[in-house]
């Protein structure tokens, strides 16, 4: 049985990517939004183009999913579980590759 993927294990991928242990894609932009792969995690990131500020969803190869759920509280969002460095290293990473 399928459960719903948690914000950490999403911010693990990220985190992963950050320390280059997993390569992170830039499939699709659009305006304000980054279609990324990260190993087969597809993830919707919400970049300015500087600045990295949500992640909208995420996909896992085993068919699980997290979304965004605005109401929820500060921290849910993968993104704010980022350390400094980690942020700083995904938005260089996005940066170089949109």
């Amino acid at each position: 049985m399928s459960t719903e993927l948690t914000s950490r294990e999403v911010c693990q991928r990220l985190r992963d990517a950050a320390l280059g242990v997993c390569t992170l894609r830039v499939m699709s932009v659009r305006t304000g939004r980054l279609s990324v792969d990260i190993e087969g995690w597809r993830l919707q990131l919400d970049f300015d183009g500087q600045r990295l500020n949500h992640c909208a969803d995420c996909f896992c190869p085993d068919g699980r999913e997290w979304t965004l759920d605005t109401r929820q509280r500060f921290g849910t969002d993968p993104v704010s579980l980022l350390s400094t460095w980690e942020l700083a290293q995904i938005e260089g990473l996005l940066r170089q590759r949109v």
